[in-house]
């Protein structure tokens, strides 16, 4: 059975930095893709940062250039620092997995993260806040 986990969500002041991490156990790590999501209260959720089948990286306009999202196969590990962050990065953040020839990558736009509806296999999620 996949499990998703994340951690190291907190509070922060706006500028400053933050790294999530998550932990994917119960399958072949190489044959799954991986991302990060946030949703923040009474809006929806939406991608912030994923790795497509071949290990590129995509990300959200609102984040490019402060967030990078990075793997650790060896640890299984899932990682997304995050840097200059500003109040409106406020939100719970969530890991998601699912295979990789489930998401048609061809389709939509290269640049950004695929939708959350993609995704079968999700973390409790992490909440961060970013503080003016």
């Amino acid at each position: 059975q996949i499990q998703v986990v994340e951690s190291g969500g907190g509070s922060v002041q706006a500028g400053g930095s933050l790294r999530l991490s998550c932990v994917v156990s119960g399958y072949t790590y190489d044959t799954y893709c991986l991302a990060w999501f946030r949703q923040a209260a009474g809006k929806e959720r939406e991608g912030v940062a994923a790795l497509d089948s071949e290990g590129n990286a995509r990300y959200a306009g609102s984040v490019k250039d402060r967030f990078t999202i990075s793997k650790d196969n060896a640890e299984n590990t899932l990682s997304l620092q995050m840097n200059s962050l500003k109040p409106e990065d406020t939100a719970m953040y969530y890991c998601a997995a699912d295979q990789c020839e489930k998401i048609p990558w061809g389709a939509g736009d290269a640049q950004t993260p695929p939708d959350h509806s993609l995704y079968n296999y999700w973390g409790q999620g992490t909440q961060v806040t970013v503080s003016s």
